[in-house]
């Protein structure tokens, strides 16, 4: 593979959706580890909060949509709001229930154009916005939206339970095409029915119910190696990732299809005995998956090219979110 090993590294880690989650760190110090103690499980880098409830879990999820795109894109950021959020809560091995949104849009016609998007995007994925709050008088140059989510899981995937050994899996949607311009982007949603897009999706709460695997992400603004090397750093791990083995369709360049924001993508740490069975559920849904990786114990996610080996991130001195998974001490 013709590919300048250095400059890919370089884009990488400075890949604007990638920077972007590097103030997370903070914030969640502050509200998330040292906050109020509650009902919920420990979250280490989950796409949803976790909340045991009866004989399973109450998945609590928020996204907000960049400015850039809702300025520019509004109908397509509509859409989008409602994806993102019901990617979180499969990505956790859960079904949605509900959602919520406040919006911020103070022009009649942007207005309308995202409510057109959030509707379109709750008939395709069949989840009810059951409420919100609206702030009519923002400035034509802030809008603003976001999305909460509620679901439910009978059994969990999580973010930071990848352990030494894992296959790393990629699971893909390559039948679609270049999304919105704002953003690099890769949608296979459009042009399939609901009922296409939930037999996609229910690949992930099935894995999790029979206990195939324990640890994925949702493939978000962060691209593909970027969603990989987060939840490696959630679970305190490293990773060997080999570039010739990810799954790309032939419409987009590797370095672009590396940082893609993807409307269906997900990672998945998988145990060597449960690749297979893995791969072969995604098949059955016509989504791609390959194994493009292994985890390592050493903090490092290293990026082969055929014999050419270099260092992506090494966690003993980088950080993305910042967040790290250290498990308790046996008693």
């Amino acid at each position: 593979m013709n590919i300048d090993l250095s400059q890919l590294i370089e884009r990488i880690r400075n890949y604007e959706g990638l920077l972007r989650k590097q103030p997370i760190e903070n914030v969640f110090d502050k509200l998330v580890l040292h906050g109020q103690a509650g009902p919920q499980l420990p979250n280490y880098g989950d796409d949803a909060a976790v909340i045991p409830w009866k004989d399973g879990f109450l998945l609590l999820a928020a996204d907000g949509i960049m400015t850039r795109l809702l300025i520019n894109e509004p109908y397509a950021a509509g859409k989008a709001s409602v994806m993102v959020t019901v990617n979180d809560i499969y990505s956790m091995g859960g079904r949605p229930l509900a959602m919520v949104n406040v919006l911020a849009s103070g022009d009649e016609n942007h207005r309308a154009q995202v409510v057109e998007g959030i509707k379109k995007g709750c008939e395709k994925l069949k989840v009810p916005m059951v409420g919100g709050h609206l702030h009519p008088d923002a400035p034509g140059n802030s809008p603003s939206l976001a999305v909460a989510i509620l679901g439910y899981a009978n059994k969990l995937l999580r973010s930071h339970l990848a352990e030494a050994g894992d296959d790393l899996i990629l699971a893909v949607d390559l039948k679609g095409d270049k999304g919105c311009q704002s953003v690099v982007s890769w949608d296979a949603n459009s042009g399939k029915t609901p009922e296409e897009l939930l037999h996609r999706l229910e690949a992930l709460p099935t894995i999790a119910e029979r206990e195939l695997a324990q640890t994925c992400k949702d493939v978000s603004n962060a691209g593909i190696l970027g969603t990989i090397s987060i939840m490696i750093e959630n679970s305190g791990k490293g990773a060997i990732i080999k570039l010739d083995s990810i799954p790309k369709p032939a419409e987009i360049e590797l370095p672009d299809w590396l940082v893609c924001f993807q409307s269906f993508g997900f990672v998945l740490s998988v145990t060597q005995k449960n690749s297979e069975a893995v791969i072969a559920l995604f098949k059955e849904r016509e989504i791609t998956a390959a194994i493009v990786g292994k985890v390592t114990e050493q903090p490092t996610i290293i990026l082969k090219n055929g014999p050419e080996s270099k260092v992506l991130f090494d966690f003993r001195k980088d950080k993305i979110t910042g967040i790290v998974y250290e498990p308790s001490p046996p008693p």
